[in-house]
C-alpha cells in the first residue's frame, strides 16, 4: 500500500491532522489499534484555540452541540468541618470573556464524541481518508511502516510517516530522540458523576489539604478531578467509598447526592501526572504529534489541546507542501519551529500551576490565595493567564506582573484594551510561516 501520510494512532489529534488532509486531498492511512469506545479517561476541556481550529474543520456545529460552555473558572478556598457545610475563605472568578477573540469560551466535550465527530468528518472525503481500525502499529520494515490486525500484516510506504500513538510511540522509538521527563508528588482521581443543573461553572475547590476539581459536562454530569498524595491510592481504597463521599460532600455539599452514583472503585481512575518532551519533533520523513511528543500536567486542561494544535500547524504544512509540489522532509522542520516553543511555554505554565496546589501547608495556601486573588484584581494579571491557556496567543509574564501576584508592588488599575492583546495573539503568519518562504531549503528570503 502506498500513500501520501501516514498516521499511527487515531486519537482526536491522529484524526485532526487526517481531516485536514484529506480535505486538502492529500492521501492519508490512519492505523487506530482501537475497535470500540475506549474506557480510559482523556482530555474533554477544548480550548479556544482549539475551538477556533476545530471551526475551520467544519466541525464546531456538531462539537458545540455536545458539549457544554465554559466561560468561567472559579476558584474557591474553603475551611471544611465534619457533618457542616464548608466555610468560604475566598472566590476568584477568572473569565474567557477577557481574551480579545469572538471564541470567549471553552467547552467540555465527552473524549469519546469528539473522536466520533472528527472520523466521521474524514470519512466525508473517502476518496482521501483511509481509516483502519484493530491495526496496531508494529513499527517499521524496510523503511515501511508495518501495521497488524490478528494474523494480517500490511506494510504502508509513505511520503512521511507520522506518531500520534500516545505516551508510547513505536515513531518515537524508531527515531531516537532524547526525553526529559518530570514527576509530581500527587496524583488523581476521576469520575465523572451526576450534576444539578443549576451547577454550570467549571470550579476548583481547595481547602489546606485537599483539591477538588469540578468542570461541568453536558446531560447533567460533571468531571471530578481529586487530588490525593503520590502513593496514597491503595489506602484510600482500604478506606472503600464512603471517603469519597465524605470527602466530596465536605467541599462541595451540592454533589453529596451525585458522588453517592459511584458503586464500583472500577468506575475512579487513577491518573499518575507527569510531563515529558522530546528534543526533536521530526527525523527525516518521521514526525511526531500530541502526547507522542510530550505530554503536560493536566492541571490547567492542555493535553488534548495541545495535540489538536500540533495537527493544525502540521497538516497546513503537509498540504502546503502537496499543493506547491515541495519535498515534505525539507520543511518539516516549520513544524518544530512553531510548535516546540509553544509547548514548552505551556509546559512550564501547567507545572507552575501544578506547584500551586502541591503542597500542604497553611503559608502555602495564604501565598496561593493571595496570587490567585491578585490575578483578578490585576487586569494585567487576569487577560495574560487566559490568553495562555487559551491557546489563542502568547504574552509571557514579566518580573512586574510576578511582583504584583506576590504582593511585592500594587496591584495595577489600567484596564488592558482589546487592541493591545492583539499584539500578542497569534497571527496567520506565525502559524504558518513557511508560506512566506520560496527557497528550496525551506529557509525564509
Amino acid at each position: 500500500m502506498k500513500t501520501d501520510v501516514f498516521i499511527a494512532g487515531g486519537g482526536v489529534g491522529g484524526l485532526a491532522l487526517a481531516v485536514k488532509l484529506a480535505e486538502r486531498g492529500v492521501h492519508v492511512v490512519v492505523a487506530e489499534q482501537l475497535t470500540k469506545e475506549s474506557p480510559v479517561y482523556k482530555g474533554e476541556l477544548l480550548q479556544p484555540k482549539t475551538l477556533a481550529i476545530l471551526e475551520r474543520l467544519g466541525v464546531i456545529e456538531d462539537i458545540e452541540d455536545c458539549g457544554h460552555p465554559i466561560d468561567q473558572l472559579r476558584f474557591q478556598e474553603v475551611t471544611t468541618h465534619v457533618d457542616e457545610p464548608p466555610e468560604e475563605v475566598s472566590l476568584t472568578e477568572m473569565n474567557y470573556s477577557r481574551v480579545a477573540s469572538r471564541f470567549d469560551h471553552a467547552l467540555m466535550v465527552p473524549h469519546e464524541k469528539t473522536k466520533a465527530i472528527l472520523r466521521k468528518k474524514g470519512e466525508f472525503y473517502d476518496q482521501y481518508f483511509h481509516y483502519y481500525p484493530g491495526y496496531r502499529f508494529k513499527g517499521f520494515e524496510k523503511g515501511r511502516a508495518k501495521i497488524k490486525k490478528k494474523r494480517e500484516t500490511i506494510n504502508i510506504e509513505a511520503k512521511v510517516y507520522v506518531g500520534a500513538e500516545g505516551r508510547s510511540s513505536p515513531t518515537r522509538d524508531a527515531m531516537n530522540v532524547k526525553v526529559k521527563r518530570k514527576d509530581y508528588n500527587h496524583h488523581f482521581l476521576t469520575v465523572t458523576i451526576p450534576r444539578p443543573s443549576t451547577f454550570s461553572k467549571g470550579k476548583i475547590i481547595t481547602s489546606p489539604d485537599r483539591f477538588l476539581g469540578l468542570f461541568p459536562l453536558p446531560e447533567d454530569e460533571v468531571r471530578t478531578v481529586y487530588l490525593i498524595k503520590a502513593g496514597e491510592y491503595k489506602s484510600i481504597k482500604e478506606k472503600g467509598l464512603e471517603f469519597l463521599y465524605q470527602a466530596y460532600s465536605e467541599l462541595e455539599p451540592e454533589l453529596s447526592e451525585g458522588v453517592r452514583s459511584i458503586d464500583d472503585w472500577k468506575t475512579v481512575q487513577l491518573m499518575i501526572p507527569f510531563t515529558y518532551h522530546v528534543d526533536s519533533y521530526h527525523s527525516g520523513n518521521l514526525v511526531l504529534i500530541g502526547d507522542a511528543a510530550h505530554t503536560v500536567h493536566p492541571m490547567a486542561g492542555e493535553g488534548m489541546n495541545l495535540a489538536i494544535q500540533d495537527a493544525d500547524v502540521l497538516g497546513e504544512l503537509l498540504a502546503w507542501c502537496k499543493e506547491e509540489s515541495k519535498p515534505y522532509h525539507q520543511y518539516l522542520h516549520y513544524y518544530e519551529d512553531v510548535r516546540k516553543p509553544r509547548v514548552e511555554f505551556l509546559l512550564h505554565l501547567s507545572h507552575l500551576s501544578a506547584l500551586v496546589y502541591s503542597y500542604h501547608f497553611e503559608w502555602w495556601r495564604n501565598l496561593r490565595m493571595n496570587a490567585v486573588q491578585r490575578m483578578l484584581e490585576d487586569d494585567q494579571l487576569h487577560v495574560k493567564q487566559m490568553l495562555n491557556i487559551s491557546g489563542l496567543g502568547r504574552w509571557d509574564f514579566s518580573w512586574v506582573d510576578r511582583a504584583v501576584q506576590g504582593g511585592f508592588l500594587p496591584v495595577r488599575k489600567r484596564v488592558i484594551s482589546d487592541h493591545k492583546q492583539h499584539k500578542f495573539l497569534f497571527s496567520e503568519k506565525e502559524d504558518y510561516p513557511w508560506k512566506r518562504s520560496n527557497r528550496k531549503d525551506g529557509s525564509h528570503e
